[in-house]
């Protein structure tokens, strides 16, 4: 302007909080002006359109010229600030002004709304229906919901005034519109307090998916993060009903639902997934086999044609008990507290490892029995299935049988602490990190020695149950094949090739493709962090390699800060009792936050919460679709999916519910869409 160069100036902003600029005008305005303009116009008073249409230029009376429109206690401007505010404000509003509500029409609406939230939070903790089988909106079963009303009436005697004597119009708040409304407002409450107690912390995601009772594949998402504590934390935050499983449309679910969240993607650190799909268990790799999946076919028939009637499972207690008793008799049984004890049946589970490695311990161990009661379902001709017992009496009392039922029991005993390490909800993966590379180094070690040993248990075990042991000299005879084409091999090549190796040497791979050279190389550097044995694993060069693996969070120059803090953290922590005696990560961050050190070593508490957010399993996604199958029965199929979702957040995160009051819940409740009346 002029000689001078003049702009726009920011703190213009702090003086009048009104102002808005445009960057792309180069221009300021009042945005309230703007939106009441028309009615200024109507009334012949819309004044002049330069704060509105034109926009402000003249830098040079910048403050001068803002005070001038601003004007008067009656001006334009001040009327539009005016409108704005009673706009946004509901009690202002024409339904509110017109229902002209007395103070006694507001307590009584606050004890209605009180009294249906409290039936909602009984009910969604316990995981019971509100309205029987059919939960849908054009529901007119009344159910648990109602009950619950009465019973509070009958104890409440204004409860019972206000909803079902003096105002019976009151009972729409019985409508599954409402309950709906309700129970959404506490699902969000909930899922408000969790991302509170995360305070911007990295976390990382569970997700899997299952399908409910009406064949809906429904996708469980929760999440993995550090609190203030030191704490490791897992919240559910809802489930997403997804049409198709391919990683795109998962990709699109799961972004939708951390968006509803309000939480960024950018402190996102860490992934867990599970699915057939995608992470298939050792027992499935080893199914790839025809031979172990006919195995575990066979196994599981024993399980259920047995467990089929109560008549059964008593007859197999009853023999168990003779064949203990008998061996007793002959001192042939060690004796002692815990031994011998009265077991069953038990059935695998295609999602847990060790259920197989119970089921077949059990068939192990009871196989005397097993047999018996399959020849008394054979010979006793008003028995069901008596053609699949005599199949099944044929095929486990065979050489094959009892060579895979070694077999699979011996690999899975080796794993089967990993798996109950893996399921874990408080396992860091530290530690699953080193069991890893033990069930490795143990399968290798029983891969390269072990054969001949197993081959003796199992000929003892067919000596002892009168089983034909085949010579492993001769020819192996294959079943079900012409023998024209089959492989001229030995039996015991057969069993220790084609069996033995084959399937452990399928478990190191599946192992060793689950754990690739980056991803050890990256746990084997976060390991350097345990604090175990006073802290024997540090070593300093592969704690700054695990920090280069987060480039975002450690650049050189905190690379350089870390190096230098990392010598006198190391010597703090071997020289104080206190932490000479933790065992694992989890442990160290609790320690170092409850000392204060997590402040003084900044960067070291950094690195750990980034390892401790690294999801080890996806358990606690699996016990999620366990709480799925409490709230989603059979009898209770019609529930939509927003219902079912905000229903299993509050019932699994029920220790977060407790913690919200009545107050939050119907505040949320009363800003979700303009209500009739006001709290």
């Amino acid at each position: 302007m002029g000689e001078s160069n003049r702009r726009f100036l920011v703190k213009w902003f702090d003086s009048f909080v009104w102002l808005e600029y445009s960057k792309e005008k180069d221009a300021a305005f009042y945005f309230h002006c703007y939106l009441f303009k028309c009615d200024f116009d109507k009334q012949g008073k819309a004044g002049s359109d330069v704060f509105t249409e034109k926009g402000f230029k003249n830098w040079r009376k910048g403050p001068e010229n803002f005070r001038d429109h601003v004007g008067q206690v009656g001006s334009l401007h001040n009327k539009a600030t005016q409108h704005c505010t009673d706009l946004m404000n509901q009690k202002q509003h024409v339904e509110t002004i017109v229902i002209k509500q007395t103070d006694q029409a507001r307590i009584n609406y606050r004890i209605l709304l009180t009294a249906a939230l409290d039936c909602t939070r009984y009910l969604l903790r316990q995981g019971l229906p509100f309205r029987g089988h059919d939960e849908s909106e054009t529901s007119s079963n009344k159910g648990n919901y109602v009950e619950l009303l009465q019973f509070l009436a009958n104890h409440d005697e204004k409860v019972r005034a206000i909803v079902f004597e003096n105002a019976p119009k009151n009972l729409k708040y019985i409508a599954p519109t409402i309950q709906k409304d309700l129970i959404n407002s506490c699902a969000a409450e909930t899922i408000d307090l969790i991302i509170s107690d995360m305070d911007d912390a990295f976390f990382s995601i569970l997700v899997d998916e299952s399908r409910d009772v009406s064949i809906r594949e429904q996708m469980a998402v929760l999440l993995r993060y550090v609190n203030k504590k030191g704490q490791v934390i897992e919240r559910f935050v809802g489930v997403q009903y997804v049409s198709d499983t391919t990683s795109s449309k998962l990709k699109e679910a799961i972004e939708q639902l951390i968006s509803s969240t309000n939480l960024s993607m950018s402190r996102l650190r860490g992934q867990g997934y599970d699915g057939a799909s995608n992470m298939r268990a050792l027992v499935a790799v080893a199914k790839g086999n025809e031979n172990i999946a006919t195995f575990f076919t066979t196994a599981s028939s024993v399980v259920n044609i047995i467990g089929a009637s109560c008549k059964r499972r008593d007859a197999l207690r009853e023999q168990q008990q003779k064949d203990i008793m008998e061996t007793l008799e002959i001192d042939d049984l060690e004796t002692g507290r815990g031994l011998n004890q009265e077991t069953t049946l038990k059935r695998p589970c295609d999602t847990r490892w060790n259920s197989h490695y119970d089921t077949l311990l059990s068939i192990n161990i009871m196989f005397h029995p097993v047999v018996k009661v399959l020849e008394w379902i054979v010979d006793d001709v008003n028995q069901d299935n008596l053609g699949e017992a005599n199949r099944l009496l044929k095929e486990i009392q065979t050489f094959d049988f009892v060579f895979h039922l070694y077999l699979m029991r011996f690999i899975l005993g080796i794993t089967n602490d990993l798996s109950k390490a893996l399921q874990k909800k408080d396992q860091d993966i530290v530690n699953a990190m080193m069991l890893v590379q033990r069930c490795k180094q143990k399968l290798q070690s029983v891969r390269d020695d072990d054969f001949d040993d197993l081959l003796r248990e199992v000929s003892i075990f067919c000596g002892k149950n009168d089983i034909d042991i085949p010579n492993m000299d001769d020819l192996f005879v294959p079943q079900g094949r012409s023998r024209r084409k089959a492989q001229k091999i030995t039996n015991r090549q057969y069993y220790r090739v084609d069996l033995f190796l084959t399937i452990i040497d399928k478990q190191l791979v599946e192992l060793n493709n689950r754990f690739t050279e980056v991803n050890t190389e990256l746990l084997l550097c976060m390991a350097c962090l345990s604090p175990a044995c006073n802290f024997v694993a540090f070593d300093k060069q592969k704690i700054l390699r695990f920090a280069k693996f987060y480039p975002q969070e450690f650049n050189d120059r905190d690379l350089m800060k870390l190096e230098d803090q990392l010598g006198l953290y190391i010597v703090d922590m071997q020289s104080v009792t206190e932490f000479s005696s933790l065992n694992g990560i989890t442990d160290l961050a609790e320690k170092l936050v409850n000392t204060g050190r997590s402040r003084i070593y900044n960067y070291v508490y950094l690195l750990l919460t980034l390892a401790l957010v690294l999801p080890v399993a996806t358990a606690s996604v699996e016990r999620a679709f366990s709480a799925m199958n409490i709230v989603k029965t059979p009898l209770r199929n019609k529930m939509g999916n927003q219902w079912l979702s905000d229903s299993l957040v509050v019932y699994i995160e029920k220790d977060v519910f407790s913690c919200i009051s009545n107050a939050n819940i119907m505040r949320r409740f009363h800003d979700m869409k303009p209500r009739r009346q006001q709290l």
